[in-house]
Formats: C-alpha cells, structure tokens, sequence
C-alpha cells in the first residue's frame, strides 16, 4: 500500500494485516474529552480526521485571522496516542464564512484559496497523512455544483489551483478530492467524477486520491465494491478511500459488504467511519455507527471484525 500504517489494535488492526490498510474514526472539541469516546478511538481506530475543526469557517472565520486551537488539540491528541491524522477539509461550498462567499472576483479567490491552504498546510507539515483538498464539488448529475468557486471561476478552475497549492505546501501529504454519493459504479456522480480525475491528471494536476464518502441508505453495501473499482479505475496512480461511512440502520451485511469491498480493491487504502457512537453522529436518529450510545459494540462491530479476518 502507499501509506506507512502500523498497528495490531482492533479494527484498524485487522486493516492493517489485510496490506496496510487503516479504519479510522473522526474526531472534534465535542468529544475529545469524552472517556467512552476516546477509549474506543485508542482501542479500535489507527487514524483520525476533525469532523469540523479543521474546516474553513473553523479555521479563517474572518479573513486574515486564523484560529488553530480545536484543530491542535485533535492533532496533539492523535500523536500522543500514535494514531495518523486526515485533513478535512480546504475547498467546500458549505461551513463557509460569509467573507469568502462574498467574494466575486478571480484573482481575490485564487489569492485566498493559495493563503489559505499554504498557511494551514504548513502549520502541520509533515504531521497530516492526507488532506481532502476539494468536497463535495460535483451536482448529482456529474457536473460542476454551483458554488461561489465555480461561479467565480467560470467552472473547474479552482481544482487546480487548490491541489496545486496542497502540493506546493506539503509534498508528501496525499491529495484527495471527496464527494458523496459515489457508491454505485454506474451512477451519473460516479462517472462525473472519475471523467473529471482524468482529465485532471492529464493536464498535471496532482490529484492523488478519490474520496468516497460513503454515507450509505440500508442495503447499499452490496454496491461497494463496484463502486470503489469505477473510482479506482480513473488512473493506475490513484488511490481510493471510504472517508466518512456511516450506514442507515447499521447493517450487518452492509457493513461486512463494506469492509470486504476495501480491501478486494488493490487501491484502496482504508475506511474512515463518521462517528464512534450513534449518540455522536450528525446521523444520530439513524442509528448509523458501529457502537451504541453507551459505547457498546453493535452487532455491525462484529460482522466488520469478522469480515477482515
């Protein structure tokens, strides 16, 4: 695999023997101090991701003044316990401040995309396996979603100036572009997507990685594998990874059918879940995660476990 992950606990334990893979779980200022949360993440998870405190409004609420402390707190917390960090996330339509959606010229948003990502990239050079540099860019047709970027920009243009970016920043971190509902191989998204992955590579633009989210409906797990191969397929230099999987109802088979799908695929390189507990999750009525509001196992725990064995 292209990252170097270690360890023997639990389910990123299980990834890990399965050619070092990762599972990992998210993350922020809501749970960090929350014992049963924590104790989980230690035992059972390799890598971590902010669920909000590394995104732009979190970051650069006003122009010019960042704010650091939540996003150092989960970094600080990850290396103290040996557990890997993703970045999440620069380019995003949502969680904006209202500064930069007011902006309407080119220049100004090519100068705060570049500031931005420079500055926080290099406050954690070196210390960020990888970075979901663009999110949740495409419209469920496969096109370009309408956002201020793409309306100032006139289109994809702020792709390449952000991965560019990225890469100028810190040039071991991995570079993906996220998006959800990228889980069927043959849906308008999917295609849009890996269409996209290709024609940027092909005009230099250093995209390493496919994002999948994978927030998935009841008995969608059946069309992971699939799925993860289309994407996979964009280029032989890609990598995939699922990067926020939580599953409606949480599944035995779904969740089984997910963890058997990464690893079949030779590109993928882990799971991220989104959410330890259901409690915790922005899905909580769904009952979405792997442990309940206790923290204890679901059954969906154990079909995951078994299917890595």
């Amino acid at each position: 695999m292209v990252q170097p992950v270690t360890g023997t606990k639990g389910l990123h334990g299980r990834m890990v023997a399965k050619g070092g893979r990762y599972w990992g779980n998210i993350i922020d200022s809501n749970t960090i101090n929350v014992a049963t949360v924590t104790n989980i993440i230690k035992n059972e998870f390799g890598i971590l991701t902010c669920e909000n405190c590394m995104k732009m409004d979190a970051l650069q609420a006003n122009r010019g003044s960042f704010s650091f402390g939540n996003a150092d707190n989960a970094l600080n917390f990850a290396k103290s316990n040996g557990l890997k960090m993703r970045g999440h996330t620069f380019v995003w339509h949502s969680q904006l401040p209202g500064w930069v959606s007011n902006i309407g010229d080119k220049s100004t948003l090519t100068s705060v995309i570049q500031t931005h990502i420079s500055t926080v990239m290099a406050r954690y050079k070196g210390q960020i396996y990888a970075w979901d540099v663009v999110n949740e860019m495409f419209s469920e047709d496969g096109s370009v979603r309408s956002s201020v970027y793409s309306r100032v920009f006139g289109g994809d243009g702020f792709v390449e100036v952000a991965f560019k970016a990225a890469r100028a920043a810190d040039p071991d971190a991995k570079l993906f572009i996220n998006d959800y509902n990228l889980d069927s191989a043959t849906y308008a998204k999917t295609t849009g997507m890996v269409n996209s992955v290709k024609k940027w590579l092909a005009a230099g633009i250093p995209v390493d990685g496919i994002g999948s989210q994978g927030h998935l409906q009841a008995n969608q797990g059946a069309n992971a594998l699939g799925a993860l191969q289309a994407l996979a397929a964009a280029s032989s230099k890609i990598i995939v990874a699922i990067t926020e999987l939580d599953i409606v109802g949480a599944g035995t088979t779904d969740y089984a059918n997910v963890a058997k799908a990464c690893i079949s695929v030779p590109q993928c390189v882990g799971i991220t879940s989104w959410g330890v507990r259901d409690s915790d999750s922005w899905r909580s009525s769904s009952s979405p995660c792997m442990f309940d509001g206790s923290g204890n196992k679901k059954a969906a725990y154990t079909a995951a476990y078994n299917a890595l064995a």
